[in-house]
């Protein structure tokens, strides 16, 4: 089973980069793409079955704002649009898709970069979110989510940690809470499970300020996270970097689980 996510920082741009052709190459039994900055009226065929994949999306109230979805071979059992929340469903950030005892979920975490209001809200977010994860954790299912969490969680995760420490994305309170997820209530970080001290090769997004892409000053912001029984499973993982559709790479992993 190969699990790809990515962030795409709009479909349709990363579609005119090439992001689709790279797809149909990769043999993916999910992919799980957010920040789609789409409404259903703007996704065309190419982007809602491409290449004979079945697409499952959430959009955002505002246009061309977030969004989530999940392409996958076989159409799921069941899907949940959202985790229940109005502020944030509204943000379009959760997709849940099942397939017999397997659930695919894409998520796009809210990023408090840009002002002090919006690091409220992503406050919000994961304290209303943490009762998610926590009745997942115990639903009896395998799970694996993937996406953009907008949180590094160690300094082993970014490349400038010391000079981060006040800035959102690896503030203590961020930091202590995805400890939280895998000390406490048992979601395992799959590629770190694989790669426990990889530092620049791990990075999945890099600033567009700068030359943070051409000096690799990154961030491991992008995550596939994943219970106990089908994180043991997984068998590779890597970011793929030769070729940019966003400012975000893709996480690939692949797990020997069949659900």
């Amino acid at each position: 089973m190969r699990i790809i996510s990515a962030n795409l920082n709009g479909i349709r741009s990363a579609a005119k980069k090439g992001f689709f052709d790279w797809m149909a190459q990769q043999d993916a039994d999910f992919i799980c793409v957010q920040e789609l900055k789409a409404q259903s009226g703007d996704m065309t065929p190419e982007f809602l079955t491409p290449h004979g994949y079945n697409g499952t999306f959430h959009f955002a109230a505002k246009k061309g704002y977030s969004g989530t979805g999940v392409y996958s071979r076989l159409k799921p059992d069941h899907m949940q649009i959202g985790f229940g929340d109005e502020e944030f469903d509204a943000e379009g950030r959760y997709v849940q898709c099942d397939f017999g005892n397997l659930s695919v979920i894409s998520l796009y975490c809210p990023s408090g970069s840009s002002s002090d209001e919006r690091q409220q809200a992503k406050f919000r977010f994961m304290a209303r979110f943490l009762p998610h994860l926590e009745m997942l954790a115990a639903c009896g299912r395998e799970v694996v989510i993937c996406g953009d969490w907008n949180i590094a969680h160690k300094e082993i995760d970014l490349k400038n940690w010391k000079s981060n420490q006040k800035n959102s994305g690896f503030l203590p309170e961020e930091r202590a809470w995805m400890t939280t997820l895998f000390d406490e209530t048992g979601w395992r970080d799959v590629y770190r499970l694989l790669h426990p001290d990889t530092t620049g090769e791990a990075y999945t997004w890099w600033s567009n300020r700068g030359q943070a892409w051409a000096k690799n000053v990154g961030w491991r912001i992008d995550y596939q996270i994943a219970t106990p029984g089908v994180a043991a499973t997984a068998r590779a993982a890597s970011v793929y970097k030769d070729a940019r559709f966003s400012d975000h790479a893709p996480l690939t992993i692949s797990y020997d689980f069949t659900s």
